[in-house]
């Protein structure tokens, strides 16, 4: 093989691994854990108050329950889960009602509480088709069928610097079947759909687990 050759195939080698790790960072660059070190405090939290106003996405209504909290990084992944995919129309209630769960176990310091809600919504029907599919009766759950940490975010915490990663971060991703049901001229009908997404939660040391974000639907983590 001439020198030329070998340079070539040198230049390709750097080429491919320098694609899979930016694969790999993008991965989970993209929802905001390897931002690193924050410049700047976050602003203090608000003092609590014996109620919220009707527009606070934290406020969740008393009809729904809570999730669970839990430090066993999979039984929370899966409580996030469950909660992310049940909802019903016919309750009364509206996307964001069914947002607030999800979020009262995001991030207690709020830095990743706007990208968490704008990935929360991806996973929940507009308002407009909302309104749409209560005429239909629809309801949705979730059949959690497996959980694993992707083997992606193994080569991610190998990759990021010291402090880029919340301390206790790790990656679920969760395999299932999103059930739906409803009413069609009358008549009960129901479907099946396989899903998949990933869970990136902090399980810190002595303290219960939070959300961090979710992954998109079905563009999960492997």
């Amino acid at each position: 093989m001439s020198p030329t050759d070998t340079l070539s195939r040198r230049r390709l080698i750097v080429i491919a691994v320098s694609a899979a790790l930016l694969v790999i960072l993008t991965g989970v660059g993209v929802y905001g854990l390897l931002s690193g070190p924050r410049t700047q405090a976050p602003p203090d939290a608000p003092a609590p108050s014996s109620s919220a106003s009707p527009g606070d996405p934290h406020q969740v209504p008393d009809t729904l329950p809570t999730i669970p909290t839990t430090r066993d990084p999979e039984r929370f992944a899966r409580n996030v889960a469950e909660a992310l995919f049940a909802w019903d129309t016919g309750s009364g209630l509206m996307p964001l009602d069914y947002t607030s769960v999800v979020l009262a176990v995001g991030d207690p310091s709020g830095h990743e509480q706007a990208g968490l809600a704008s990935d929360i919504s991806g996973y929940l029907p507009s308002r407009e088709a909302w309104i749409e599919l209560r005429q239909y009766a629809t309801l949705q759950y979730l059949d959690v069928t497996s959980l694993f940490v992707p083997d992606a975010w193994a080569d991610a915490v190998t990759q990021a610097r010291p402090g880029q990663l919340p301390d206790g971060a790790t990656a679920i991703t969760v395999e299932g079947i999103r059930h739906r049901s409803g009413l069609w001229q009358g008549q009960p009908v129901t479907s099946e759909h396989e899903v998949a997404f990933t869970v990136f939660l902090a399980c810190p040391t002595g303290s219960s687990c939070h959300l961090l974000r979710l992954s998109q639907l079905d563009n999960p983590l492997r």
